[in-house]
């Protein structure tokens, strides 16, 4: 979609007659020009509308992603203010990825095997169900306190985290953390946008993605070794020190704001209206019950018992009620139809909601391989995931600089989002006997993959969506990707211990499979016998084999989604 211009957003005002007043009075100008801003709001026809919106399309300069439209800044405090936002999404992104390697001695200390999903779902659950209201936040609000904000609570969350003394707590602490970081991406790219001209921001936005990646890349390996020679708690711990430098940096800045706010106290006497807090109210419930029914399906309830048939039934009525309630709110919703019918954003949305699937996927069940089946500890398991690591990290640093020279950004997300397909179906063949050679060559493709594809998406959001809807078209792709995250994690763990049951079952008889699933995933070599220890983990290698299939499943949906974002050179200034 071509980008809209003062004088389109003008038209439309004139053309849809008397808008209601209070909601008027509350969407930010993306422009302060007085003769658009204030349009006609009595219109006696829409023959008549339509001659004016044309004249006024012919007068008024079109809305470019120029750099002329950026607050003058110099050079240092530029580098001041992505120095603090990049290192929150470095912290983020650890995160992500650092329980990873310590689940297992996390399910041997609080015998919870089947809670391993909940770990990352919760997370990710409380982070989808937040990132439409922080669209809105950053939409009404300042950036910079908004921000700071939403850190304070993901350090709130992980210092719950590391406190946990059950795995209870642990989720609640997750879904904490998940809260505040649903405004923390969001925060950066919309920042990012408020500071760096739109044909200059693929190499920004690469290099800040890419230490983010390092981050999730890296994170298995640190939680490892702070498992192995600390404890597993300081893998949530080392966010307060961070997190301290963070907010000192960002205390002393002034961050831009990307259009004219309305005053705090206007937003606040109408929040209910603005900020659609009742769709926030219908979403979260259904998300909920979603993610209940998918948990305990064929764990703790047969997948045809009533509970889990009431759960489905539950999250799909109430979720069709939230998308009526969006529909009626029109413009002022968490999730706009009107953006949502952009392809760009659906696509992107779409290509993020199968992508962060995949790749959050991989993260979590290959040290379970290596440290289940092939007996790594926690470091260990954290080195032989490296070759994913660097091949990441490679490829997501050259990502951004090569899209800023050749213009497009389609090509890194195809090819991306294809070799992430072929690394899980190589992953699917792994065995209790992989040679070395083979899973570093698996990791090497799957690495590759997910930094080609990883800045794509978002580069597209910020060169084809207007200025002042930047904020609000990051929310739906962030939400996309994290509720992608939320219900893949927890599909792939019904995934696993159904699998695992199974076989077990079938290939071990004298086995208690209840047993392996609840002493975690370090245990399987304690509980078992050196006879039934081979069959043991080839059942634990099928299991994660399953996992893998969703894998390319989610892989090729990806691939297909992408093409939407379209093919468009932004390296023109238009």
């Amino acid at each position: 979609m071509p980008d809209n211009s003062l004088s389109t957003s003008a038209s439309i005002v004139v053309e849809a007659g008397i808008p209601d007043q209070q909601s008027k009075d509350l969407v930010p100008n993306p422009a302060p020009e007085p003769r658009i801003v204030e349009p006609e709001l009595q219109v006696q026809s829409q023959k008549q509308a339509e001659p004016r919106a044309e004249q006024k399309e012919k007068e008024a300069p079109a809305e470019k992603p120029s750099e002329t439209q950026l607050p003058t800044i110099s050079g240092l405090k530029r580098a001041l203010i992505i120095l603090p936002t990049t290192l929150v999404y470095f912290l983020v992104m650890l995160d992500s990825s650092i329980i990873s390697t310590a689940i297992p001695q996390i399910t041997t200390e609080f015998n919870s095997l089947l809670d391993v999903g909940w770990y990352g779902s919760a997370y990710q659950l409380a982070s989808s169900a937040f990132v439409p209201l922080a669209g809105k936040i950053y939409t009404f609000f300042p950036i910079k306190w908004s921000f700071l904000a939403f850190f304070t609570i993901f350090e709130l969350g992980s210092t719950l985290c590391g406190a946990a003394q059950s795995s209870p707590m642990l989720i609640v602490g997750r879904a904490i953390a998940g809260l505040g970081a649903s405004g923390l991406m969001n925060g950066i790219l919309t920042i990012l946008a408020a500071i760096i001209p739109p044909h200059k921001l693929p190499r920004v936005l690469g290099l800040n993605i890419s230490l983010g990646q390092v981050g999730m890349a890296c994170g298995p390996l640190i939680g490892g070794a702070l498992t192995e020679y600390a404890t597993w708690r300081w893998c949530f711990y080392i966010n307060l020190p961070a997190g301290a430098v963070v907010g000192v940096l960002l205390l002393g800045l002034k961050i831009p704001e990307i259009h004219p706010k309305p005053p705090v106290r206007e937003v606040l006497r109408k929040a209910v209206l603005t900020m659609d807090l009742f769709g926030l109210v219908l979403l979260w419930p259904a998300a909920i019950m979603f993610f209940f029914a998918l948990q305990w399906g064929g764990n703790q309830y047969r997948w045809d018992s009533s509970t889990v048939i009431g759960l489905f039934v539950g999250a799909a009525v109430t979720f069709a009620a939230f998308l009526w309630w969006e529909y009626r709110c029109a413009d002022n919703a968490l999730l706009p139809f009107s953006m949502l019918r952009m392809r760009v954003i659906s696509s992107a949305s779409a290509t993020m909601f199968f992508f962060m699937s995949a790749m959050l996927t991989s993260y979590y069940y290959l040290p379970i391989y290596f440290q289940a089946v092939k007996g790594d500890s926690p470091l260990m398991s954290g080195v032989h995931i490296l070759p994913s690591i660097l091949s990441q990290v490679i490829v997501t640093m050259s990502t951004g600089t090569l899209i800023q020279k050749l213009g497009y950004y389609l090509p890194n997300v195809l090819i991306g989002t294809a070799l992430t397909t072929i690394a899980y179906g190589l992953y699917s063949t792994l065995r209790p006997i992989t040679s070395v050679g083979k899973w570093i060559g698996y990791q090497i493709i799957g690495g590759a993959g997910s930094g080609a594809a990883s800045s794509g998406s978002y580069i597209a959001i910020q060169n084809t969506v207007p200025r002042a809807s930047i904020p609000t078209a990051m929310a739906i792709v962030i939400l996309c990707q994290n509720l992608g995250s939320a219900v893949s994690l927890t599909i792939a763990q019904t995934i696993f211990s159904n699998s695992l049951r199974s076989d077990i079952a079938a290939d071990v008889p004298g086995v208690n499979a209840d047993a392996i699933l609840a002493g975690g995933a370090r245990m399987v070599r304690s509980l078992v016998s050196a006879q039934q220890l081979p069959a043991v983990l080839s059942a634990y290698s099928k299991a994660i084999d399953a996992v893998m299939y969703l894998g390319i499943g989610l892989g090729v949906s990806a691939f297909a989604c992408a093409w939407g974002l379209g093919f468009k050179d932004i390296r023109k200034k238009e």
